[in-house]
This record gives structure tokens, C-alpha cells and sequence, in this order.
């Protein structure tokens, strides 16, 4: 299928998504699949579409941006959250400021309230979540989980945190409203400032690398002297300090000030 040079330009004119950042050959798959499902044959045709239909559009960008999550994801992982890295956060600052710069539908986010409930009272709390897909936040605000995404969730916290209805669970407005959601695109806005953890998980196996070495770039400059970024599992950085970055645990890296 020809024009994708065409369309990546239009796209990025339009939404401000930079198509060229992502791993090409995946992302044509990926946007070709969408193409033949609404029954488009071309790529010119497609874009003249979702520039008159939003939500053709909304689908394109909730489609483009891949929202797998679930809550507690790889929970090991978050228990060494728990048992190591936030104790060490918390002596050098007794009030956390946190981000989740890739959160979706929300379950990373209000996985990080539940989280810290276990140490700070609710309304201390205060979660920054980030997403380019604003369909995807919409959802998060709903907050309505179906039972597999809640799998690896301590039980506990299902029970204090959630309200059942028939086979869904909606989160409740406690924890909800812990979570400040807002559009943010990771590649070209500006990152919050001075923060003392970062969670970009699951995100960066679908950008080049040019457009990952402009992203640690920047999650560097975001954290506080002793902040953390906590990346994905199969994301581990090669040579950190090159960002000026060092291992802490696997998985997660301290900012390096040397």
C-alpha cells in the first residue's frame, strides 16, 4: 500500500503525533489492519476520513497508542516498589510527587494510589497521569475494570478501593480522586518537573531508538535529584549513563548526579 510517507505528514499536521518515531514496520501493520477493517483501500482515502469523522480519528489514536494494561502488572515488580524503592524515596522526601507518563485506562495510576494508601493517608496523595490518547483517559475517569484486569490485585485492596456490579468493578471516587489526568504527547510536550518517581512501562518497545534517547533525555531532566524511573519489563535501558542514569534494582533506575 503506497503513501505512507504522505500520511505520516498529514497525521503528524494534524494530531501532532510523529509517526517516523515509531518502529515502522510494526506500526504499518498495524495501521494497515485498520485501513482494511473500515474498508479503505488506500491510505489517502483513509485520511481524508478520520479528518471529517471523529470517531474514526478517536479510534485511529486509540488504536495507534496499543492500551494493554491491567492493575498491579507484573506484581513482583510492584512489591519491589513497595518494599524498596518508595521506603528509600520517602527518606529523602516525606511527600511523593509521582507520574505515571503512559497511564491509559488508568489501572497503573490508581494501582500507585492503592499502593501508597499503605503508608500516607488518602487525601496526601496525588498521582500525575499522562496519556496521548484521550479516549483511553476517558475510560480511566469512568473507572469501570472488568475481574481479569484486577487478577494480580492484593485482595484487600479490592475490597476497600472497589464497588461490584454484575461481572465489573467500578473504583471508587476515594481513589479516583487522587489521580489528576491530562494529554500529554511524551515525544513533544514539556515532562512535569522536579519528580520523585516516574512510571513509563510497556511504552518504549514501540518507538526507534532515536525517539527513546529523546525520551530518557527527558525523563533525566524530570526526576529530582533522587528520583526514579520504573520502566517495563521487557524495557531495561542499555547503557543508562548515557542519560545519566544508574540501576538501582532491575527495572528501575536512580538519577544519576555524578
Amino acid at each position: 500500500m503506497e503513501g505512507y510517507e504522505i500520511f505520516k505528514t498529514k497525521i503528524y499536521k494534524k494530531i501532532g503525533i510523529n509517526l517516523n518515531s515509531y518502529k515502522e514496520r510494526q506500526m504499518k501493520r498495524r495501521i494497515e489492519s485498520l485501513i482494511a477493517r473500515n474498508n479503505f483501500k488506500t491510505y489517502d482515502s483513509y485520511f481524508d476520513a478520520i479528518n471529517k469523522d471523529k470517531k474514526l480519528l478517536d479510534e485511529f489514536i486509540n488504536y495507534l497508542t496499543i492500551n494493554v494494561s491491567e492493575f498491579y502488572r507484573n506484581p513482583q515488580q510492584w512489591q519491589v516498589l513497595e518494599d524498596k524503592i518508595i521506603p528509600n524515596l520517602i527518606k529523602h522526601n516525606s511527600k511523593l510527587k509521582v507520574w505515571s507518563s503512559a497511564c491509559s485506562t488508568g489501572e497503573e495510576p490508581y494501582s500507585l494510589v492503592m499502593l501508597l494508601s499503605k503508608i500516607f493517608p488518602l487525601n496526601e496523595i496525588s498521582i500525575i497521569a499522562t496519556d496521548i490518547d484521550e479516549g483511553a483517559m476517558n475510560k480511566a475517569k469512568l473507572g469501570i475494570y472488568s475481574a481479569k484486569s484486577l487478577e494480580n490485585l492484593p485482595k484487600e485492596f479490592i475490597e476497600s478501593f472497589f464497588d461490584k456490579y454484575n461481572n465489573s468493578y467500578q473504583i471508587k471516587d476515594k481513589v479516583k480522586e487522587r489521580v489528576k489526568f491530562k494529554k500529554i504527547n511524551l515525544l513533544e510536550d514539556e515532562y512535569p518537573n522536579q519528580c520523585d518517581l516516574i512510571l513509563c512501562r510497556n511504552v518504549m518497545i514501540y518507538f526507534t531508538e532515536e525517539a527513546k534517547d529523546i525520551m530518557y533525555r527527558k525523563f533525566h531532566d524530570s526526576l529530582n535529584n533522587e528520583g526514579v524511573l520504573f520502566v517495563g519489563s521487557t524495557e531495561q535501558i542499555i547503557l543508562p549513563n548515557r542519560y545519566n542514569l544508574a540501576p538501582v534494582q532491575t527495572f528501575f533506575y536512580k538519577k544519576d548526579n555524578k
